[in-house]
């Protein structure tokens, strides 16, 4: 018999299973973000976070080291974390392979000459579409599914996604891609 999950507002206490659980689900997904921005730009060039380009890899990797034991103690925080993560490691491997080839500068202008060639009300709506859409998934499964730290937290996490799209998205293509 597994022990019972906390409640959406439950706390876990350092050490005892469902920390470390939340420990190691928000270390695979920070891991995976990590690496597949690696994979995709490994100089940071087309980074969308402007947090994370200014950290560079060293300090992105003191930061998630000391904030995944924290998101552990809020477990649907960790469930969040991870869903989110995995949702941007998604993305990033969807095109990482065509950056590489390319190379980051590259990559970039070519990128940057699509958006110039097309209407800029589809270059917007396409971006944001996809961030609405997805954020209705996210609140759908957060509403009116159970109450339960596990859907509320998955939910929460592809919402939080949709909206780091939207955001990520649109500061990305105000400074030129």
């Amino acid at each position: 018999m597994s022990p019972a999950w906390p409640a959406v507002d439950g706390w876990a206490t350092p050490g005892e299973w469902i920390w470390w659980g939340g420990v190691g689900a928000a270390a695979l997904g920070r891991g995976a973000d990590l690496l597949s921005t690696w994979v995709a730009t490994p100089r940071l060039t087309l980074e969308g976070n402007p947090l994370a380009r200014w950290l560079g890899w060293k300090g992105g990797l003191i930061v998630n080291g000391l904030i995944i034991p924290l998101v552990a103690l809020w477990p649907m925080l960790a469930i969040s974390l991870t869903t989110t993560s995995c949702l941007v490691a998604a993305r990033n491997l969807q095109q990482a392979w065509l950056m590489r080839s390319m190379g980051e500068d590259r990559y970039r202008m070519w990128m940057a000459m699509r958006v110039v060639e097309s209407p800029r009300w589809l270059v917007m709506g396409s971006f944001l579409g996809e961030a609405c859409l997805t954020g209705v998934v996210g609140l759908t499964l957060m509403l009116a599914g159970p109450w339960h730290v596990v859907s509320f937290g998955v939910g929460l996490g592809i919402s939080a996604y949709g909206l780091a799209v939207g955001v990520f998205t649109v500061l990305s293509l105000r400074r030129g891609v």
